[in-house]
């Protein structure tokens, strides 16, 4: 979430070398953040998808006026819902939930509950468990 909140800001020339430098500043091995990879590259990949998805749901928000830290959470769960359906929903709508409180402005959880709960609706598989297919 903070790789993705850092690009939504300035987008880098070399990905690749941008996270390098972000991972050595961690404290775990690179091997150790292969899942943040995945979720990284799946929502840079997919941001088009993803931001048509928040704009879609959140029709009554100027999308450019979505706080970016809020954005980001979004962004990350909304790579998940889509792509990741070997997370149960519900595990990533409660990740996201407890980044914003973490990370974000009191009332920003509610907006991304909202948010992320009516894409879970939309969603053709069961909220709390894992599909394989």
């Amino acid at each position: 979430m903070q790789y993705l909140y850092s690009w939504s800001l300035n987008q880098p020339a070399d990905l690749i070398e941008d996270l390098r430098l972000f991972y050595e500043d961690q404290d775990q091995t690179r091997d150790y953040y292969a899942f943040a990879d995945e979720l990284i590259f799946g929502v840079i990949e997919n941001i088009e998808v993803i931001d048509t998805k928040i704009r879609e749901i959140a029709s009554n928000w100027d999308f450019e006026r979505i706080a970016k830290i809020d954005l980001s959470i979004l962004r990350m769960a909304i790579c998940e819902l889509l792509f990741r359906k070997d997370i149960p929903p519900v595990v990533t709508i409660n990740e996201a939930i407890d980044l914003s409180k973490q990370y974000s402005a009191e009332e920003s959880r509610r907006f991304v509950n909202g948010v992320l709960d009516r894409l879970r609706g939309q969603l053709n598989r069961p909220s709390r468990q894992a599909s394989w297919d």
